[in-house]
């Protein structure tokens, strides 16, 4: 390995450390817009929505846990609040009763949109500088390096979940 290669893996180690410390301060779940009567809203329930979203349409809690690394029961209580908040509905598996399918509704599902785009504005504003082939071919090599971190850790990652064509279209 030369030493510019190292040089570069060690980079990408410190940043993957800031993104860590950053999301260890839930930075970037605080970017939710606030609901109608301007209430803050609890991130960690954003997280359950997007782990509902990523598996569109077979989603359990046992599947909300696993997304976002927290036991059943937990995962449980924040289903609960988030269905009582009116994103999610719960239904019974029609091939295993005992296991609970969960859907985001319409208002969840607008949640989720507007908090999506509320984040890609501040990533727009961090990368205003950048050339759009710069931003193009980040995302690229962002989703890469996700997905082969997930092999890697043995935890794939779905980043491409949402429509990733729009990166080009929208030269974010």
């Amino acid at each position: 390995m030369t030493d510019s290669e190292q040089d570069a893996l060690t980079a990408v180690e410190r940043a993957m450390v800031a993104v860590r410390r950053s999301q260890t301060r839930r930075s970037l779940g605080r970017l939710a817009p606030p609901d109608g009567e301007d209430r803050p809203v609890d991130p960690t329930l954003f997280g359950v929505l997007d782990a509902v979203e990523e598996r569109d349409g077979a989603c359990s809690v046992m599947d909300v846990a696993a997304a976002l690394g927290v036991d059943q029961p937990r995962a449980s209580r924040l289903v609960l609040r988030a269905a009582d908040e009116g994103w999610l509905t719960r239904a019974p598996d029609p091939t295993d009763a005992r296991r609970t399918l969960l859907a985001l509704t319409s208002e969840g599902r607008d949640r989720l949109d507007r908090t999506h785009r509320l984040r890609e504005q501040v990533f727009a504003r961090a990368m205003a500088d950048w050339p759009a082939a710069d931003r193009v071919e980040f995302a690229r090599l962002l989703t890469a390096f996700v997905e082969g971190f997930g092999r890697e850790v043995g935890s794939a990652p779905r980043p491409a979940a949402r429509d990733s064509s729009r990166v080009e279209e929208r030269g974010i």
